[in-house]
Order: C-alpha cells, then structure tokens, then sequence
C-alpha cells in the first residue's frame, strides 16, 4: 500500500492534482479520502451560528477519527468514512464504505498538520498557489457548490481564510516532500509526479 497526503490553501487546485493523479493509475487500484469528510458535527450549534465556525482551523477536525481510520486502512482494515454538508455544517447519517486499494490519497486544507498522520504518509504533497488566484477559484466554487453570495465568500476570507492559511496551513509546506507551484495548472509538475507515484508504487514490494 501507498499513502499519499495532498495539501494546500483553499482552492489551491487540490482537486485538480488528485483527479490527474487517480486518472493515471489502473482503475479500482485508487481511492480518495477528503479530509473534509472529518469535520467535527456542529449539528448541536444553533443554524443561525454556524456560519461563525473557523473550519479553517486545526480544532475543527477529528483528528482521532482520521488517524484512527487511516491506520486501518493500512493494516489492510476496511473503514466506514464520515461523510459532511458543507450547507448544513453537520455530519451525515451515511457513511461511506472504502475497502484498502494499493493507493491511499487523503487530501485538504491541513492534510499535512498532524505529525501523527505524516507519519501514516509514504508521500507529502503541497500545492501552491498565488493567494489572489485561490481567492477568484474560491468565490466561484462556495457560489456555485455552497449556496453562498459572493459578499459572505469575501467576509469569511477577510475574517478568516486568510489569516489561518498564514498561520496554519501555509507552515506545512516543509513537511511536503514534493511541492507543485501554481496549482493545478502546473501540468509539468504533475505529470513527473504521476511518473514518480507510478516508479515508487512498481518497486514496492508489498504493493
């Protein structure tokens, strides 16, 4: 097995670098965990107030549920993943059932945070991107994916986005053993990285 850790700021093309990626490799050898899907329920905090969580902080995930799961897989474990609505800001009833592949990749915000789950990793990965270009990627996805008006995207960005991707996201660039400039529009960068994924996974032994 091989465990692959995507990180990145917000709308750095994340999703963009795992689809090239997933795209790459035989099929039913892959399989994706979001790192979205561990945010704590916050189902017990009044609608009207949810707007108001910092989900771009350390504190609100599950760290535990995510190490714990992760090693699972690991050990060849199948695991029942969380799943989350980002218009609700709560977990779901349903779970998600994900048999070990020959590839793990967990993928977000603050993938590469959490020493206990490096540690997990065969591979770190950090996309990077312009914070101007991340802002326009961000207003257009949470417009058309989480129902939210372009003047809630700048508010939350200006209140929060920005400063903890400074102070939280941004430092883990150093645990990154590959990093990808300009997001998901380097296709030089991923596509020697589907090279160098493809060459470790060929030489694993207990692949």
């Amino acid at each position: 097995m091989y465990i692959i850790g995507i990180a990145g700021g917000t709308a750095s093309g994340k999703t963009t670098v795992v689809k090239e990626i997933v795209n790459s490799l035989p099929k039913g050898q892959v399989v994706v965990i979001p790192q979205d899907s561990y945010y704590k329920d916050s189902s017990h905090v009044p609608v009207e107030e949810r707007q108001y969580i910092n989900f771009d902080h350390p504190d609100a995930f599950d760290w535990d549920l995510l190490v714990q799961q992760l090693a699972q897989l690991r050990n060849g474990e199948p695991i029942d993943q969380p799943t989350y609505s980002y218009i609700t800001c709560t977990r779901q009833p349903e779970t998600i059932h994900i048999e070990p592949r020959k590839v793990i990749i967990i993928e977000g915000i603050m993938t590469l945070v959490s020493k206990e789950l490096r540690d997990l990793m065969d591979l770190k990965i950090f996309v990077d991107a312009p914070d101007d270009e991340r802002l326009i990627r961000l207003i257009r996805r949470d417009i058309v994916e989480r129902g939210r008006t372009p003047e809630m995207v700048l508010s939350r960005y200006e209140r929060i986005v920005k400063a903890m991707h400074d102070e939280f996201i941004e430092p883990t660039k150093k645990f990154a053993d590959i990093l990808i400039p300009q997001g998901g529009n380097n296709q030089k960068a991923i596509k020697a990285l589907q090279m160098a994924i493809q060459y470790f996974i060929g030489n694993d032994s207990d692949v």
